[in-house]
């Protein structure tokens, strides 16, 4: 075969091709006429390579057809509409399947964290064995206070997030082991319930409080929920259901990652709250009033979108098209 015989007489309609696999908008008779000559490019490039399989001809409506290809059968779907149903439909509807797990997990803290305290705080030699009454007594009046307001608010900011993030990187990425999330938890609350104790100890417990509840209340809830979800692909794993093992993790890890993906705004959110409202003039009401506001928006939003979408059948995975096949098929 001659193969520049063969491209003079078909190139104008490869040329076509090429056009239209790059046209921005096809309108329905352009769209049939991509897909017809997408049918005949195909058989001539079937040729080519019967005759010459690496020309650069074959390369190039190879590429050609690759392209068209993907017009007709990788439509996009709308970025704003994805969005808007990443916002108002997956996220709530992941928090809300994690309400009661979150809940679980933040009564488990707040009494690891009560028990230290109370025993920090009513044993005198508990308190001795953390330090001299010196560096008690600087820890209460300076160190723990001037932590919000050492760096500017900003370069705080930025560094409370990324901690936070790091936290909730390790509940998700480790939940599945079981044990890290329980691990982590009885960690952190070790660490507050100490400083609460020593505050308790030298009765400040009211400054202790002031620092701690304008940020901390949906801070820690951001833990609670990373830390659910975790919990939840690890019992996915142990309790599968009338799903296959392997079918049940990955569903809860794609829905995890939504959780992730809104956990990044929400501690954005709180650590705004730690670096601009914590050390701020502001009456201590007032900063509390916006730390809880904070938390009852996220409630709000997890409670009844999430409630309303969980109920219409969102779960957080992705849809079908974007998952991919559940089950073996021929």
């Amino acid at each position: 075969m001659d193969m520049d015989a063969f491209s003079v007489v078909n190139g104008t309609k490869w040329a076509r091709l090429h056009e239209l696999a790059h046209k921005r908008r096809l309108d329905g008779g352009e769209a049939d006429e991509l897909l017809r000559l997408y049918q005949v490019a195909s058989s001539h490039l079937s040729l080519i390579r019967s005759v010459a399989p690496e020309s650069a001809l074959s390369a190039s409506l190879s590429a050609a057809l690759a392209q068209a290809r993907t017009r007709f059968t990788g439509a996009r779907s709308n970025f704003m509409e994805d969005l808007a149903r990443f916002f108002v439909v997956s996220l709530p509807a992941a928090f809300y399947r994690l309400r009661w797990l979150t809940v679980w997990c933040g009564v488990f803290f707040c009494l690891v964290a009560g028990a230290y305290t109370f025993w920090i705080g009513t044993s005198p030699d508990a308190l001795r064995a953390l330090g001299s009454s010196n560096a008690v007594k600087q820890y209460v009046d300076h160190d723990f206070v001037d932590y919000y307001s050492e760096n500017p608010a900003a370069s705080f900011a930025g560094a409370v997030w990324t901690n936070n993030a790091w936290i909730g990187a390790q509940a998700v990425a480790l939940g599945i082991t079981g044990f890290w999330v329980p691990y982590m938890l009885f960690g952190n609350a070790q660490g507050l319930g100490v400083a609460a104790g020593v505050f308790a100890a030298t009765g400040k417990m009211d400054v202790f409080f002031s620092y701690i509840l304008p940020h901390g209340l949906m801070e820690l809830t951001a833990v609670f929920i990373a830390s659910a979800g975790g919990l939840r692909i690890f019992w996915a794993m142990v309790s599968p259901g009338p799903r296959r093992r392997m079918q049940a993790v990955a569903e809860e890890g794609r829905s995890l990652i939504t959780v992730a993906l809104g956990l990044v705004l929400v501690l954005f959110v709180s650590g705004l709250v730690e670096a601009f409202v914590t050390p701020s003039p502001l009456p201590v009401w007032a900063k509390i009033l916006i730390g809880s506001l904070v938390l009852a928006a996220y409630w709000i939003y997890a409670l009844v979108l999430g409630g309303r979408a969980f109920r219409a059948g969102a779960t957080g995975d992705l849809d079908a098209n974007d998952a991919g096949y559940r089950e073996i098929a021929a």
